[in-house]
């Protein structure tokens, strides 16, 4: 321990200087804020009459908590959300399992069936489930689904995309070459713009889209265009070699492609699909831009309520708390998905 303090730490005279600083900056701060958040916080109430103590006043969280979760979804049916977490969760739990079976069809069947069983249960009009509007969807459902169909769809899109920009056939290479670049160079506020205003204008009479629809739509090529580059690139950097000791086996170009070179150019790429990932959940807040009332949008709602005014460092410390969770565990996930697959190296 003392070896690797001295080495890491204290190896020359700067470091060692920054190391001090860095000590101190602790030392002055963190005492201070776990008074204000833990010691003298105010943990239990309904309203803010309870928050009496001077710090921190998570009573307010505690208040509006099922709204953070469901946005304005109604109270009698989000039990139906709850099933339907429940029922992706224990279908997801298989894939995380390294001795589990069949974790190919259990993945296929998940991307194709679950989400026709979450619709159903979200938006209802069948088996005698009432109809929620799209418009009471908000809070941290919200920004899973919004998240879960981007995440979803981005990764097959780009990997089209990118098979498509190095395709042998011009016109091919070109329109993926023109899509990518195009959606690349748009920020994701004028997408979903696009989606929410100017879209609906080129819709035939009578043809309308759900807004949320809409936006996951554009959330989901948004990100598939960046993600063509991140497998671009994994597939640049597949050996020549493999592509041809394949081609001489008498393997055609798709089998190449799905038994060859995509399973070694994604692993070589896992940390840029994760930071695609990563960076598509936090750009959900955007969508408070066309009116959908996100996790982030939601609580920034809930601060305008006269009662709770005052209270907005409780909220945003509690929303930055939920999307560090989630990203963090997406990217120790990945990293132990790297370890796993042979594909990390250590310097």
């Amino acid at each position: 321990m003392t070896g690797w303090v001295r080495a890491n730490l204290f190896s020359t005279p700067l470091n060692g200087a920054l190391t001090l600083a860095a000590l101190g900056l602790i030392y002055a701060a963190l005492p201070p804020l776990i008074d204000w958040a833990v010691i003298d916080a105010d943990w239990r109430g309904d309203t803010r009459s309870d928050c009496t103590s001077g710090g921190a006043c998570w009573v307010f969280i505690r208040a509006r908590f099922d709204q953070f979760i469901y946005g304005f979804y109604p109270g009698p049916e989000r039990w139906r959300v709850d099933v339907a977490f429940v029922v992706l969760i224990a279908a997801v739990i298989p894939l995380f399992l390294p001795k589990a079976r069949h974790k190919g069809w259990i993945g296929i069947g998940l991307v194709l069936l679950f989400p026709w069983v979450a619709v159903g249960f979200f938006l209802g009009g069948v088996f005698s489930l009432p109809e929620i509007e799209t418009e009471k969807w908000g809070g941290l459902m919200l920004t899973l689904i919004v998240a879960g169909v981007g995440i979803t769809a981005s990764l097959p899109v780009g990997i089209l995309l990118a098979l498509g920009r190095q395709s042998s056939m011009p016109v091919i290479r070109a329109l993926c070459v023109v899509f990518i670049e195009l959606w690349r160079g748009v920020p994701l506020i004028t997408v979903l713009f696009m989606a929410a205003v100017m879209l609906p204008l080129f819709l035939p009479d009578g043809v309308t889209l759900d807004k949320l629809l809409r936006a996951l739509i554009g959330v989901a090529l948004f990100a598939g265009a960046y993600m063509a580059e991140v497998v671009r690139g994994g597939l640049q950097a597949v050996p020549r070699g493999q592509i041809e000791a394949a081609e001489a086996l008498g393997l055609g170009y798709w089998r190449i492609m799905i038994a060859v070179v995509l399973p070694q150019a994604l692993r070589i790429v896992i940390p840029g699909i994760v930071n695609v990932f990563v960076a598509l959940f936090k750009d959900t807040t955007l969508v408070l831009i066309i009116g959908l009332f996100d996790f982030l949008g939601i609580i920034k709602a809930a601060l305008t309520d006269p009662e709770w005014l005052g209270y907005s460092v409780e909220g945003y410390v509690f929303a930055a708390l939920v999307f560090w969770v989630f990203c963090f565990s997406m990217s120790r996930y990945s990293a132990r998905l790297e370890r796993r697959l042979g594909g990390a190296r250590r310097v």
